[in-house]
């Protein structure tokens, strides 16, 4: 795999694995697969009046699942829900068109540009994305 995509910044965000860990108990949690390649992403979370109050992740995965999710545990804790959906829209952008992330964005996931040429791998990165999503759709339920 091309060198470009394995920079040092993904590198350092996945070494750091900030929020990695389970919250007990979580009051909402998802656990989504990648049957390609095998990775798996569990994402806790705990909301508080309209805000992530806290959120833990476990990644058995690639280096670019393992920064996502180290993404996640930087910028979720202490953002309104719709920040955080917002931050999976804009990664999908980001993947599929090259869209730039917006000032009011998470300038963190940036780190993915490369990724845009590599289709195969659009996946690794928003599988914990993924995974909040529906951690948070289950939280509405609740």
């Amino acid at each position: 795999m091309n060198d470009e995509i394995y920079h040092a910044e993904v590198k350092r965000l996945a070494q750091a694995a900030t929020g990695a860990g389970r919250l007990a108990p979580p009051k909402s949690s998802a656990t989504l697969d990648n049957p390609l390649c095998g990775d798996r992403a569990t994402i806790d979370l705990e909301l508080k009046a309209g805000t992530i109050a806290r959120l833990s992740h476990e990644v058995k995965g690639c280096l670019m699942c393992r920064a996502a999710a180290a993404i996640l545990g930087v910028r979720a804790p202490g953002a309104s829900l719709a920040q955080a959906r917002q931050a999976v829209i804009d990664l999908r952008a980001l993947l599929k068109d090259g869209r730039a992330i917006p000032p009011e964005g998470w300038a963190e996931l940036a780190v993915f540009t490369p990724l845009g040429a590599h289709k195969s791998r659009h996946d690794c990165a928003l599988l914990p994305f993924d995974a909040l999503v529906q951690a948070l759709d289950a939280a509405g339920k609740s």
